[in-house]
């Protein structure tokens, strides 16, 4: 083998070394600090809008989330038609500082009259209950759901 085709074959191994070195940097990136791309710059393009008045809440409708257990515990969330996301991210609407949550681990919505929880791909799970939440469920009142070390329920 020639000196130049050794020379190529080490400097090809060498980008390619230096490719997954930068994607693996930037995963981590990713998951420390979460994305601020495109989402950013389209959240300060819209204006706010205007208040609408907060419909009343229907009977044996869910009005707050509790944080129930973790390092949170006692933290409330007034329930709105605002979808909440729970993760280690700095835009998430109830940011737990927990090394079993994903930065975007789950989502809990408002969706014909019930709330929907939904797990985000996290790696560690969203439980409700006991049982891991695999697609979109219905979270009926005062059942835990469980984000890492951090519990949370809906009340009225």
């Amino acid at each position: 083998m020639s000196e130049l085709t050794l020379l190529l074959i080490r400097l090809a191994f060498l980008a390619v070394l230096w490719f997954f070195v930068i994607a693996a940097v930037g995963v981590i990136r990713t998951d420390l600090f979460g994305s601020r791309t495109a989402a950013t710059g389209a959240r300060k393009a819209v204006k706010p809008a205007k208040p609408v008045a907060k419909p009343k809440s229907k009977k044996g409708e869910p009005r707050q989330l509790i944080v129930t257990g973790g390092p949170l515990q006692g933290t409330t969330i007034n329930l709105t038609e605002t979808p909440i996301t729970i993760g280690r991210a700095n835009d998430a609407t109830l940011v737990v500082s927990d090394d079993y949550a994903s930065s975007r681990h789950a989502r809990l919505f408002p969706q014909d009259g019930q709330w929907i929880v939904e797990d985000l791909g996290s790696t560690n799970g969203t439980y409700l209950d006991r049982s891991k939440v695999t697609r979109p469920t219905p979270v009926p009142l005062g059942v835990p759901i469980r984000v890492g070390k951090t519990v949370i329920e809906l009340r009225k």
